[in-house]
C-alpha cells in the first residue's frame, strides 16, 4: 500500500482513465483527476478522485502522471503545454505513464525532451478494456528506461495485473499496435468463419464452441464473440473510431518500416471501408456476421 503522500494525477477520465483513477484511489494513492468534461470530473469525484480545474494544477501537485488520451497529438499537446511547469519541478523526478495508444516517434521525442528536464516518460498502452481498468487487472506493455519503470512500478502494479517491459521508448506503442492489428484481424476472420458455418447450415454457437476448443481460437473468439457479438449487446466500451485509428497507425508503422504485410493491408482496407458503421459504434459490431452480405 502506498504512502498517503504519493500523489498521482490522471489526465483523461474517459472509459479507461476513470477506471484507472478509481483503482488508484481505492488502492491508497492520493489521486487527482482532470478531464475537459465536467460530467466526467464529477464521476471521478464520486469515485474518490480529487478533481482539478486545470491540468497545470494537477501537474504541479503530482509525482506521477497517468495519461489516458485519444491521440498522440493530444499527448504531445499536454506535455508541450506544461514543459515550463515541469522544468520548474527541480529535485523531483516526475514520471509520466502514458497509457494512450500513441505513436512510437512521438513517445521517443517526448521521452528525450523530458529526460533533458530531469523527468521520465513511459509509453505504457494497455489492454483489458474498461472492466480491466476498474478492477486493476489491465495488461500493460511498456517502453522506456528500467530506472523510470522501477520508480513507477508501485503505480503501474496498482493498475495492471501484467506489466511487460518491451524495450526502450516507443516499444510499448509498437507492441500495442501489433496487438490491436491482430485483434482487428481476428474480429473479421472470426466473423467470416461463423458466416461460413451459418451458410453451410451449422449453428454458429456450435461452430464457435469448436473454434474455442481448437487451434482457431483467439481472445476475440473466446471473450468478445460470446460476450458482445453473439448476445447482440455490442457494448464492449471500445469504439469503431478507436480501432480504426489503431489499424491506421499500424499500417502507417508498416509503411514507414518497409514491412510487407499483405493481409494487414486488407484488414486496414476493411476497417476503413466499413462506412455503414459510425466511429461512435462499438467495435464489436464489426463482428456482426449475420448482418453482413
Amino acid at each position: 500500500m502506498p504512502e498517503v503522500q504519493t500523489t498521482v494525477g490522471v489526465i483523461g477520465l474517459g472509459s479507461m482513465g476513470l477506471g484507472m483513477a478509481q483503482t488508484l484511489a481505492t488502492k491508497g494513492f492520493r489521486t487527482l483527476g482532470f478531464d475537459l468534461s465536467a460530467d466526467r470530473r464529477k464521476l471521478a469525484e464520486d469515485a474518490g478522485v480529487l478533481p482539478q480545474s486545470t491540468i497545470a494544477d494537477l501537474v504541479a501537485a503530482s509525482a506521477f502522471l497517468v495519461f489516458s488520451l485519444p491521440t498522440a497529438q493530444d499527448v504531445r499537446s499536454v506535455v508541450e503545454g506544461h514543459l515550463d511547469l515541469l522544468k520548474g519541478k527541480t529535485g523531483q523526478r516526475v514520471i509520466i505513464i502514458d497509457t494512450s495508444t500513441s505513436e512510437p516517434d512521438v513517445s521517443r521525442d517526448l521521452a528525450k525532451r523530458l529526460e533533458a528536464l530531469g523527468h521520465g516518460f513511459l509509453d505504457a498502452p494497455v489492454s483489458g478494456g474498461p472492466a480491466g481498468a476498474a478492477s486493476g487487472k489491465l495488461t500493460m506493455m511498456i517502453g522506456g528506461s528500467e530506472e523510470d519503470l522501477a520508480l513507477a512500478r508501485p503505480v503501474i502494479e496498482a493498475m495492471a495485473a501484467k506489466a511487460l517491459h518491451v524495450g526502450p521508448s516507443g516499444a510499448g506503442n509498437v507492441a500495442k499496435l501489433v496487438n490491436n492489428l491482430l485483434a482487428a484481424a481476428h474480429m473479421i476472420t472470426t466473423s467470416e468463419g461463423l458466416k461460413l458455418a451459418l451458410a453451410a447450415g451449422i449453428d454458429p454457437e456450435a461452430a464457435l464452441r469448436v473454434v474455442n476448443a481448437a487451434s482457431g481460437k483467439s481472445m476475440i473468439s473466446e471473450v468478445h464473440f460470446p460476450t458482445w457479438v453473439m448476445s447482440d449487446r455490442f457494448d464492449s466500451g471500445f469504439s469503431m473510431g478507436l480501432m480504426r485509428k489503431d489499424v491506421r497507425l499500424a499500417k502507417k508503422l508498416a509503411d514507414s518500416t518497409g514491412a510487407q504485410l499483405p493481409l494487414a493491408e486488407q484488414v486496414a482496407s476493411l476497417w476503413a471501408g466499413s462506412t455503414e458503421l459510425a466511429d461512435s459504434d462499438d467495435f464489436t459490431r464489426m463482428g456482426a456476421f449475420k448482418a453482413k452480405n
